[in-house]
């Protein structure tokens, strides 16, 4: 959720509509200082109380029984055999948690047999390397307990668990460039001396029409490095919470992104380490754990709730000043203050580089540069991003003015001013003290930080970086791993902001923690310019609904898809392949109205969109329903159901339409499930054909679908089929993730074991 909850937007927004129409114009035409300066004085003591209101849907601090009840949850689903979801639920248990919730009648003694749950769990799962590293430390704890004799069962039961771990590790890791050619090698990378974090393949250039932007200085190959740069702030996404009804428990068993990740780093989590004053922040170690208390978590402890509730994008700008230090905010408030316009617009008065280089300047005409001229990842660079505070609508500043005004004052209330100005040693900021203020007014430098947040919200509408993982779908139990990618957090990266939109873009990115890499995603040439897509891309939408997604960018795409797509008379490659067809004769519906009619001229059928639209919601939902009972086990009619809609869509959809495709991975998924692998290939290599239809045969999700069959192929000993398919699925992923990437290590690992089989089992097959 990157904006505030609706709640609070609603009272805002009649808040606004209740201004004096002066006081509105007032606050629509304000500087970023002048808004926080009449938001101060807009925000009434009502507003702030149901604001406070608003943060119990929310709770953050301790409960230390729901160890306990989570815990017995997760026995429930274990002995269920659903592995996930149990490893979900012992994830929430955390090892202090469970120490200090002694007094509360949690019995230590119990953790080892949690954890001993938790790593059968995962050697259920495949994931060999996390089993061990809770196997380790569950041998430690029962050597340090010392009373070695209450251990004893469970000593003999981490024994099986070792020989199930040896047995399940007999496909040995390949070593380094083994069986993987060329793609096993480390990378050869050369920093620019200019943009850091960016490959000397690469420059900063500058034009009145693109704004700061890189490109190609030398020819560039697919899969290439490009860009390689730390997150200068990230904040985990907490995913979708439903609010709480009078009645129900305060915990509940589905697991969002805050219980299975690091909040600082992003790692995975597998025994949390838990903050001493919340219940939300988890870390995966104590040096994580620390760290963020040190940079910025000991200002946001007291205020999980109030941060959860007004949004991600609140969040992230609170969470950069503090990891700025106020010394730096301040000095580049203030020198947004004296009559700098590049401040309020920093690319409109900048040359291009051409003629800043004869002028002598180089690169320090291009806004976020240093005094030498160079682009780094810093306050700085992260500063001079447009915040286009002319561009949003007032409505929407009024909203986002008011959530950073009535942060400040809590930060204020809660007497966390020193903590967030950094006047106070790191002994002094285990506890707030009571706010020494007797005025409700905020002091004049957390008008400062309020600026500076305001100014850093209003940047992310359009420099936000999602970063995304990949995460397992459905309860991830079985021989074949379906996955996609999920928003993980949100982040300022100033490096990667600088690459433009396209629609046809021409790189790839990818995250390893809070860590970006920006790969070409096909060759290119020496001076063209380097793009990434922000979210709408020409395979997936229409170009009405890209334009659309793209007005919150306040940029209108000009990229060659949009260009042709735009021409009188062209139909977009989506609107040709996700079409209806004659349900009498299956040639092409078309037409623009709300009616539509048969293209093939000797039908002559019509069909109202609407009833068309509906059968297809239909459809989904039926095809839901089949997920939902091959969920619970009942795999039989899975199929029997998605036959059924197979049948129906039919006789109404496209051949090429996407969610033919779909139909055919979850047949195939269900296939899997039972182990029919030559069926589950069989439907597999036909939704493989829709994606490369839709995608293109080198696109990361053709990549996706190689994958999964690779692991069809693998599981049905169809060896060759399965090592060509290796190889080609290599060869797309590694492009746009990388020869270290989790899947390549794994697609590796199979071809190793297939490798090593007898001569005349390879020659059968």
């Amino acid at each position: 959720m990157a904006l505030p909850v609706a709640e609070w937007q609603g009272r805002t927004a009649r808040l606004w509509a209740a201004l004096q129409p002066a006081l509105r114009e007032r606050l629509a035409a304000a500087s970023l200082q002048d808004a926080v300066r009449l938001g101060c004085d807009v925000l009434r003591s009502e507003e702030e109380a149901a604001l406070v209101q608003l943060c119990h849907w929310a709770p953050t601090d301790k409960k230390p029984e729901a160890a306990s009840w989570y815990r017995e949850q997760g026995n429930r689903e274990f002995k269920r055999g659903r592995y996930q979801a149990a490893l979900r639920l012992y994830s929430k248990v955390c090892l202090e948690d469970i120490a200090r919730a002694e007094s509360h009648g949690y019995p230590d003694r119990l953790l080892p047999k949690v954890l001993l749950r938790k790593a059968e769990c995962l050697l259920c799962l495949g994931r060999l390397q996390d089993a061990q590293d809770i196997l380790r430390g569950l041998e430690s704890k029962i050597a340090l307990d010392g009373v070695m004799t209450t251990h004893l069962a469970r000593l003999q039961k981490l024994s099986q668990l070792k020989v199930k771990l040896g047995e399940k590790e007999r496909c040995p890791e390949p070593a380094q460039g083994e069986h993987g050619g060329t793609q096993g090698e480390p990378e050869i990378w050369e920093e620019n001396n200019r943009i850091s974090g960016a490959s000397s393949s690469l420059s900063l250039s500058f034009d009145a029409e693109r704004g700061r932007h890189l490109v190609a200085s030398q020819d560039i190959v697919a899969g290439q490095s490009l860009v390689k740069e730390e997150a200068f702030v990230s904040v985990l996404c907490p995913g979708e919470s439903l609010p709480l009804q009078d009645g129900d428990t305060a915990w509940d068993t589905r697991a969002t992104n805050a219980d299975l990740y690091c909040h600082r780093c992003l790692r995975q989590l597998l025994a949390s380490v838990p903050c001493q004053g919340c219940s939300y922040a988890k870390y995966c170690s104590q040096d994580c754990a620390d760290r963020a208390w040190q940079q910025y978590h000991r200002a946001e402890c007291s205020l999980g709730a109030l941060l959860l509730t007004l949004g991600v994008f609140c969040h992230v700008a609170l969470r950069t000043v503090l990891l700025a230090g106020f010394a730096e905010v301040s000095r580049l408030v203030e020198g947004s203050h004296h009559g700098d316009k590049n401040f309020q617009n920093p690319e409109g008065s900048c040359k291009p580089l051409s003629e800043a280089a004869d002028a002598g300047a180089g690169s320090r005409g291009v806004p976020g540069c240093d005094s030498s001229g160079r682009y780094r990842s810093s306050y700085q660079a992260l500063f001079h991003l447009l915040p286009h505070t002319e561009q949003h609508s007032p409505e929407h500043k009024f909203l986002c003015t008011l959530s950073v005004v009535a942060l400040c004052k809590q930060l204020q209330a809660a007497g966390l001013e020193a903590a967030v100005l950094s006047q106070e040693s790191p002994q002094q900021w285990s506890k707030p003290k009571t706010c020494e203020k007797t005025s409700d007014e905020l002091s004049p430098e957390l008008k400062t930080v309020a600026e500076a947040m305001l100014r850093h919200v209003l940047q992310l509408q359009c420099n936000a970086q999602a970063i995304t993982v990949m995460q397992e779908l459905g309860p991830g139990d079985g021989a074949v791993v379906d996955k996609k990618p999920v928003r993980l957090a949100t982040a300022f990266f100033p490096v990667l902001s600088l690459l433009n939109h396209s629609c046809c873009p021409n790189t790839s990115v990818s995250f390893s923690g809070t860590a970006a890499t920006v790969r070409a995603a096909q060759p290119l040439s020496s001076g063209q310019e380097v793009l990434h897509c922000y979210g709408p891309h020409w395979c997936r939408m229409r170009v009405a609904e890209r334009q659309q997604l793209l007005s919150q960018y306040f940029f209108k795409c000009h990229c060659p898809a949009c260009l042709q797509e735009l021409e009188p008379g062209v139909k977009s490659v989506v609107s040709i392949r996700n079409s209806f067809c004659c349900p009498k004769c299956q040639a092409q519906m078309q037409g623009e109205e709300d009616t539509l009619c048969c293209s093939n001229e000797a039908c002559a059928t019509s069909a109202s969109r609407d009833h068309l639209s509906g059968r297809l919601q239909d459809l989904q939902q039926q095809i839901k329903k089949a997920l939902d009972l091959l969920r619970v086990g009942k795999a039989d009619q899975a199929i029997k159901m998605l036959l059924k809609c197979q049948m129906d869509a039919g006789t109404f959809l496209s051949p090429e339409h996407l969610l033919m495709g779909e139909m055919e991975d979850h047949l195939a998924q269900v296939y899997a499930t039972l182990g029919k692998w030559q069926a589950a290939a069989r439907h597999l290599k036909k939704s493989i054909e829709i994606v490369e239809m839709h995608h293109g045969p080198s696109s990361v999700e053709t990549g996706h679908e190689l994958f999964k069959l690779a692991q069809i192929l693998f599981n049905g000993f169809a060896v060759s089929e399965a090592l060509s398919t290796i190889q080609r699925a290599e060869g797309i992923l590694s492009v746009h993730f990388g020869p270290q990437s989790a899947q390549i290590q794994e697609l590796q690992e199979m071809k190793a074991c297939l490798s090593e089989l007898p001569r005349n089992i390879l020659q059968r097959t």
